[in-house]
């Protein structure tokens, strides 16, 4: 899943793509380099992150989904958007797209009958809070691990009863999102019991702080970092990762499924 950010403002530079022909070159990009999935958000979920207006978020969404809709119209396409305006616009224009929600679904009480009515694939992410307070908030009763797996758990069944079909929902742990660095690793150590649960599982660890911060870095310089847990996701049973490079990530995934052959 390639990160498409038409933000001028993600934490990660290398990645923001503020106008239209930075769009459609990074677009490009994705796809010569051979992208399964581009996420196009228009909010950024840095720590601390700006308040985006739902106009101006679709505004941004819209300008993204219809490069990629115009170069690669059969592409799997999601959106990276908690609310639920959004999805409702991006599907009305440019016919159905995964939704790839870092709230699962607790920002908008709109998104899961939003997704359950318009029958598409589903990204819950895990996070407390929002992306203004959301490392004021790890502190957790029980260890991360555990946390994490018995919130899905329990949201499953709320996604259920809201109509959204099993097959539809993928989970995503929330690397960075509510967690402190030593609580990265400590995630990442338990993964697969998240895999455990029968869902997809979404990987987004690319170029974070759980990476430059240990190498102390800037996020430019993470992409050794990035590929190295990439294929840790992938071993302990990440179906998907979310990532800013996109070749060095296909390589990965090649290597690792011959590895596993």
């Amino acid at each position: 899943m390639a990160v498409l950010n038409v933000t001028p403002d993600s934490f990660y530079a290398g990645s923001r793509t503020p106008d239209a022909g930075a769009v459609e070159r990074r677009v490009r990009a994705c796809l010569d380099e051979g992208a399964a999935i581009i996420d196009v958000g228009g909010y950024s979920s840095r720590s601390g992150a700006d308040e985006v207006s739902p106009a101006e978020e679709w505004r941004r969404v819209a300008a993204g989904l219809e490069v990629v809709r115009r170069l690669a119209p059969g592409l799997p396409v999601s959106v990276d958007t908690f609310r639920a305006s959004v999805v409702r616009s991006a599907v009305g224009r440019f016919g159905k797209v995964i939704v790839n929600d870092i709230s699962a679904g607790e920002l908008d009480a709109e998104m899961l009958p939003t997704v359950a009515q318009l029958g598409v694939p589903y990204v819950a992410m895990h996070m407390k809070g929002d992306p203004r307070t959301m490392q004021s908030l790890t502190d957790y009763r029980r260890d991360i691990v555990t946390e994490v797996c018995d919130y899905f758990r329990r949201r499953v069944e709320t996604m259920l009863a809201a109509g959204i079909r099993r097959g539809n929902i993928v989970l995503d742990p929330g690397f960075g999102f509510a967690k402190t660095l030593e609580q990265n690793y400590e995630l990442l150590s338990g993964l697969h019991r998240l895999c455990e649960l029968g869902f997809p599982v979404l990987a987004g660890v690319s170029r974070k702080s759980m990476i430059y911060k240990v190498l102390d870095v800037s996020p430019a310089e993470s992409l050794a970092g990035t590929v190295a847990l990439g294929w840790e996701c992938l071993r302990q049973g990440a179906t998907v990762l979310r990532v800013h490079d996109v070749r060095e990530a296909v390589d990965t995934v090649r290597i690792f499924n011959k590895f596993r052959q």
